[in-house]
């Protein structure tokens, strides 16, 4: 009786490493681990040069590019060619009560709004001379016969009370400082800057400018420059 042959294990394929479909997977995938080493996430992933050497290609990511696209904005319609600067509205109430309720003269107002419009964009500086506020503040005036212009006196006055309200501030070299936390052109970034120079020029002082807003402190109606503008007592009005 012949014996059986002996029973033979069916034999098995010899193990192939993976191979990557292409090298556009070696690309990608180096891609994403370099992504990962820049974000300090990559402590748990195969270096590229490691993969690259286990899998015999001779392709690596030199550089990588994102750009990044500007999303569309809309732009405020303003009159004029100056673009625009933001306001406190606390204190664009407070202005008005202020003139209503003749604390503050006109003169101090007109001074104030025209150096706020002129401010650099982004520093909250002008570096306009009394003289140069003078002329400007005066160019309406002389459209009007018979109208009273303003004069550098008046105008180095108003600029004087001004400070002493803590809207401005010299900035030395001819310059004024204006105060952004009332009247600001530039964005949130830009004031915190301005903000934090100012703080440092005044000992970080949470009492001094800006932060010291007046005239908070004063008492009773302060006198107008123009003259021609107080109503002068009539014999009838000193009689009784």
């Amino acid at each position: 009786m012949t014996p059986d042959p002996p029973t033979r294990h069916p034999r098995r394929p010899a193990d192939t490493p993976t191979q990557p479909s292409n090298r556009g997977d070696f690309l990608l995938e180096d891609v994403i681990t370099t992504l990962a080493m820049k974000m300090g996430q990559a402590s748990s992933i195969t270096p590229p040069r490691a993969r690259r050497e286990s899998r015999g290609t001779p392709r690596k990511v030199k550089q990588i590019r994102i750009d990044y696209e500007d999303q569309p904005t809309t732009t405020h319609d303003m009159a004029g060619d100056e673009g625009y600067s933001l306001a406190s509205n606390w204190f664009t109430a407070k202005l008005a009560q202020l003139i209503i309720a003749n604390r503050i003269t006109p003169s101090q107002v007109a001074v104030f709004l025209y150096v706020a419009s002129g401010q650099k964009r982004g520093t909250g500086v002008t570096s306009y001379t009394q003289q140069e506020i003078t002329d400007a503040l005066n160019v309406e005036v002389k459209k009007q016969p018979g109208a009273k212009a303003i004069t550098r006196p008046t105008v180095n006055r108003a600029v004087k009370a001004l400070c002493k309200y803590g809207w401005l501030e010299s900035a030395g070299y001819g310059r004024i400082q204006l105060n952004v936390r009332l009247w600001f052109s530039g964005n949130s970034d830009d004031q915190r800057d301005v903000l934090g120079r100012i703080a440092a020029n005044h000992d970080n002082d949470p009492y001094a400018f800006p932060y010291r807003i007046g005239p908070g402190d004063l008492t009773g109606q302060e006198a107008f420059d123009f003259p021609d503008l107080v109503t002068r007592p009539t014999k009838r009005d000193v009689a009784g």
